[in-house]
């Protein structure tokens, strides 16, 4: 494969970075005040699910939300910081932060690893947390976006080896990921790669091929009982849900019971019983929905829908924009992973969705997290700003 130097290719390196006042006219304002709204919403609902209950030990909400804030800014700095500086000089970088996110991946799995909700996928060093994983899907989508973006000379796609480049990308974190394990990271990790893959111009026996591919893995997985027994009592409650209402259905019943008992308007802000009597097991990450589902209602948790309707829209709008495969790549697979998160997030909510612990993007209470999906942004709002006029 050949990869170009910047100066090769007749671009001035110092043109790398542009001025403030030229970066914030190029911005794709729309998708940026969504995000924003999202930011400022997830806010309030971490604020809210860390009230102190009745009983037991009660969260320092104060605590949570400076935290929160503080991941936020650390975040938002990132982002722009990304944004602001020429996407095709940071795919050099790729390999280095795709060979970063894997010794991090292998680090999980040594004394430097914590368990946390029955997954290792924690490095804790004093008082420090850090999960690799979320890290994981940025480098992926970095180096699937050089290997399927990057065509070789002669080529106008990419071919077999190409391909099996990418699924060797693919298979060094997927394996250490699911040794955690961690099956929802495993499931957005192979939704980045297929959807990358499908809008590629790859073969399309390799996106067809793919496909059959998962589905049989699923098959053979049941068929030979390598589940465990949580995840297979998670899907007989999705069939089910009043199974094992005090057991395995306890979260997803009674997130339809915070859900279903905010009606049209909500109970308003801060006044969800559902909420506040700790009925929903960690409600300020993987079932943050479910406080706005009953705290601001109907009303509320479909304008939180709308938001991330709205920035997949601009996403996609930009990655059709492009001009050359590499940046539109990067587009696609980060709204590969935004929407197929989302949609998961807020499915565990409505009982569509066997239960998995994935964050709601930009809402959920989180570091690592946070910091990925605003890292992930700024790919994109640098994209928007310089493939226009430049390739």
């Amino acid at each position: 494969m050949t990869v170009h130097a910047p100066r090769a290719r007749g671009i001035d390196l110092g043109r790398t970075a542009v001025t403030a006042a030229g970066a914030a006219r190029r911005l794709d304002w729309v998708l940026l005040l969504a995000v924003i709204a999202l930011c400022a919403i997830g806010s309030l609902l971490v604020w809210s699910a860390t009230q102190p209950g009745d009983g037991g030990n009660p969260l320092d909400a104060t605590e949570h939300l400076r935290k929160h804030l503080i991941h936020l800014v650390v975040g938002w700095a990132v982002c722009l910081t990304v944004a602001s500086v020429d996407y095709r000089s940071l795919r050099a970088y790729a390999p280095i932060v795709y060979v970063v996110t894997l010794v991090a991946l292998i680090l999980v799995l040594t004394p430097l690893g914590a368990v946390i909700n029955g997954s290792r996928g924690w490095i804790v060093v004093g008082g420090f947390q850090f999960q690799p994983s979320e890290l994981a899907k940025v480098g992926l989508i970095l180096v699937l976006a050089t290997l399927l973006g990057e065509p070789r000379d002669g080529e106008v796609r990419p071919m077999t080896r190409d391909v099996l480049f990418c699924l060797l990308a693919l298979a060094l974190p997927l394996a250490l990921v699911m040794l955690q394990p961690d099956l929802g990271t495993t499931l957005v990790l192979g939704v980045i790669f297929l959807g990358m893959l499908t809008l590629s111009g790859a073969p399309v026996f390799w996106v067809v091929g793919m496909l059959l591919v998962g589905v049989a893995a699923g098959f053979c997985v049941w068929w030979f009982d390598m589940l465990e027994p949580y995840q297979l009592d998670r899907i007989a409650t999705l069939v089910d849900p009043s199974a094992d209402p005090q057991g395995a259905g306890y979260n997803a019943n009674q997130a339809l019971i915070a859900v279903g008992s905010g009606g049209f308007d909500g109970t308003g802000l801060f006044h969800g019983e559902q909420t506040h009597g700790r009925f929903v097991p960690e409600q300020h990450t993987d079932f943050i929905f479910t406080v706005a589902g009953e705290e601001l209602g109907f009303v509320g948790a479909g304008l939180v829908i709308g938001l991330f309707t709205v920035i997949l829209w601009r996403i996609l709008r930009i990655a059709r924009g492009c001009d050359q495969p590499y940046p539109r790549l990067l587009c696609v697979g980060v709204a590969s992973w935004f929407g197929f998160q989302t949609f998961i997030n807020i499915g565990m909510g409505l009982g569509i969705v066997p239960v998995t612990g994935l964050p709601l993007p930009f809402v959920s209470y989180g570091g690592t997290a946070l910091l990925a999906n605003l890292l992930a942004l700024g790919l994109v709002l640098g994209v928007n700003s310089r493939d226009r006029g430049f390739e």
